[in-house]
């Protein structure tokens, strides 16, 4: 029997990894970010409101996130090679049948349903996956892979753009179902790895499969309260950024350049504070509430840009707004998935992946249709974008109830760190404690 490893190995096979869910990355909420852009077309070709047709994304979100611990639990039993490859062909076929649709019911079903599926069974268990080769450089190894989203975004906008533009709608569906495909080689790449941290077995029963002990947990438990409110308006410009931008009087290519600006700005986002976490500087807990609020005070910066006086204008004030959502959305999104071992050991890792995604389903399910609904009623996406910064800003404040998230009274030096496969974050006896001065050290203070 081979020897587990005592801790991630930190490098190797694991920057292969990282490359992987780079690519799953860009495939997935990349893809999704751009989406936006058809729907318009998709409103005017079956004569429906901005409500029903952002439904479209509203279910891909959704199906993608609340099925997410399925994909995890899959993962757990299987392996996470098995399980991504299946997902990429869900996923190309729903793109394909989404093609040939002959009414929204068709979009419903082919984008929300079966690429929504396919996506679930790909990024959860890909981030999980790479979660468990890394310890010291894990939120940047994170942030790598998650500044995918960034990149796809800034190539599949404009391109999605003048696919639409040359062959329509279904064309463009098709080309990206094609696309999709290459999630498949993607999984391929990921390689099992063994841990000291694992259960012996893998868990026997649904539930336990799913992870669902871990609410158990009183950090795990505000993290998720938090971050169920954070969703309910994080993924709104995902589908009405490019529509708002279209909105405020930018052409088609005005408002694909808003979108690219705040996919750009959101890649460097996520190497920087990738790094900068890794650093132990500042608690991780802390830095999430911190970029959390930044986030939503960037969502009603952008609800509130004027209209600009004609579709040649740059809307340079749309676009700065944009930037700044970008860098404050890229540095959370690397923080909410690195502080999970830490409160769930590495063990948990891939199973708290996956219910994270089903607690974001709520808002990634309620949001974009509620935002399509008050521009229906407003005229515009203004008090949309206020509604979804205010979802933000009430989700970073549960976060500040989690351990390290706020200082005490009096500085300390730095606490011992337990083992990475326990959960650095978690309580635990001073004797099963490491020496002081570890990464991610998150109780700078004491009373």
């Amino acid at each position: 029997m081979t020897p587990k490893p005592a801790g991630p190995p930190d490098g190797g096979w694991g920057w292969v990894v990282a490359a992987s869910a780079f690519v799953v990355n860009g495939l997935s909420y990349g893809m999704l970010r751009s989406l936006g852009l058809a729907l318009p077309d998709l409103a005017e070709h079956f004569d429906r409101t901005a409500q029903d047709t952002a439904w479209v994304s509203a279910l891909a979100l959704a199906v993608q996130q609340a099925a997410s611990p399925v994909g995890s639990a899959l993962s757990t039993r299987w392996g996470a090679r098995p399980v991504v490859m299946v997902g990429g062909i869900l996923t190309s076929l729903g793109f394909i049948f989404s093609a040939f649709a002959r009414s929204l019911l068709h979009l419903y079903l082919g984008l929300g349903v079966l690429a929504g599926s396919g996506w679930a069974l790909v990024f959860a268990p890909a981030l999980g996956t790479l979660s468990r080769y890394f310890s010291r450089r894990r939120v940047l190894a994170v942030g790598l892979a998650l500044t995918g989203n960034g990149a796809s975004s800034l190539l599949l906008a404009p391109a999605l753009q003048l696919l639409l533009d040359t062959f329509g709608w279904r064309g463009a569906l098709l080309l990206l179902g094609a696309t999709t495909l290459h999630l498949i080689p993607c999984g391929a790449l990921l390689r099992p790895l063994a841990l000291a941290g694992d259960p012996p077995a893998p868990p026997r029963g649904p539930l336990a499969a799913l992870g669902l002990g871990l609410f158990t947990r009183r950090a795990f438990l505000v993290f998720a309260l938090g971050t169920a409110l954070v969703g309910g308006g994080y993924f709104v410009p995902y589908v009405h950024l490019a529509p708002h931008a279209l909105d405020r009087g930018l052409s088609g290519y005005g408002a694909a350049l808003v979108v690219a600006v705040a996919a750009v700005a959101d890649a460097g986002a996520r190497l920087v504070c990738g790094w900068l976490a890794d650093q132990g500087w500042v608690p991780l807990p802390r830095l999430l509430a911190v970029f959390g609020a930044l986030t939503g005070l960037g969502l009603l910066a952008v609800g509130l840009v004027p209209g600009v006086g004609s579709e040649e204008s740059w809307g340079v004030s749309l676009m700065a707004t944009a930037g700044a959502y970008g860098l404050s959305a890229g540095s959370y999104a690397p923080l909410v998935f690195g502080v999970l071992p830490g409160l769930v050991g590495i063990g948990g890792v891939v199973q708290a992946t996956g219910l994270v995604m089903m607690l974001m389903s709520l808002g990634g399910l309620l949001g974009p249709p509620l935002s399509g609904f008050l521009r229906d009623e407003t005229g515009d996406f203004t008090i949309s974008f206020l509604m979804c910064g205010s979802l933000v800003l009430s989700g970073s404040f549960i976060y500040m109830g989690l351990p390290g998230a706020l200082p005490s009274c009096h500085p300390a030096s730095s606490p011992a760190i337990p083992p990475p496969e326990r959960g650095e974050l978690l309580p635990v006896p001073q004797a099963n404690l490491l020496s002081p001065g570890g990464p991610h050290s998150t109780l700078d203070t004491t009373c």
